[in-house]
């Protein structure tokens, strides 16, 4: 009962565990001794699982590393797959140089981009008309030969202001093993000079929820290919 105050989480079977500890004769300051360094090895254990990316002025404390650094890094690891979410994309030839380095290396590694294709006040131009020109600037700027899998929110190109949508979502999936969540666009300035913030969790877990959620909409079709970006 006293446990259960302190330790809401801690299961039957550790009780249990405890409580046969106790019969045998092991004094509560040694128990308090042994959860203590338990628990001490469970915090280090998902520190270890986490990273704090920031990029702008550093404080006195810092312990980050730079935003641009963490992305070529994560793409230069990739194996299997990367998933990229964002909403603003400029520059891509500088931003996604290492992932296409990466791909002319993996060639059969999957990647999937998922980004924000809106229209401007007052432009009420077919949506595939502006999917055309977006897709356009995009291919000129790629990096790479190889392009990857382009995805939209239908939702963004809508003529109704009530129904309209942003993805806003910044995200990399690394494999299926690593996910970054960050403030950051793909855009030279939010890598390297804006103040942004992120975290890199290294659990697959984790990874997997989050990529299932982007393969759900696509599945769903609630997100559709950018047509033509990858002819």
């Amino acid at each position: 009962m006293a446990l259960a105050r302190v330790a809401p989480a801690c299961s039957a079977q550790a009780v249990s565990e405890l409580v046969r500890l106790s019969g045998e004769g092991m004094q509560p300051v040694h128990m308090a001794t042994l959860l203590e360094t338990i628990a001490d090895s469970a915090e280090r254990r998902l520190a270890s699982r986490a990273e704090l990316v920031w990029t702008g002025p550093e404080s006195y404390a810092s312990h980050s590393r730079d935003t641009s650094v963490v992305v070529a890094e994560l793409f230069r690891a990739a194996t299997k797959s990367v998933l990229v979410s964002t909403f603003v994309l400029y520059q891509a030839e500088t931003v996604f140089k290492p992932l296409a380095d990466r791909v002319a290396e993996v060639p059969d590694l999957r990647v999937q981009l998922f980004v924000h294709v809106g229209r401007r006040d007052g432009d009420r131009r077919d949506d595939s008309e502006v999917l055309r020109e977006y897709s356009s600037r995009l291919r000129t700027e790629w990096p790479g030969g190889v392009r990857p899998f382009l995805y939209y929110d239908p939702r963004s190109l809508s003529l109704n202001g009530y129904e309209r949508a942003t993805w806003h979502a910044k995200v990399v999936i690394i494999d299926d093993e690593i996910a970054f969540i960050t403030s950051a666009n793909f855009t030279e300035w939010a890598h390297q000079r804006n103040v942004e913030a992120g975290v890199v969790l290294r659990d697959a877990s984790f990874a997997r929820q989050l990529r299932q959620q982007f393969e759900g909409l696509v599945q769903s079709r609630a997100v559709l290919e950018v047509p033509g970006f990858r002819e």
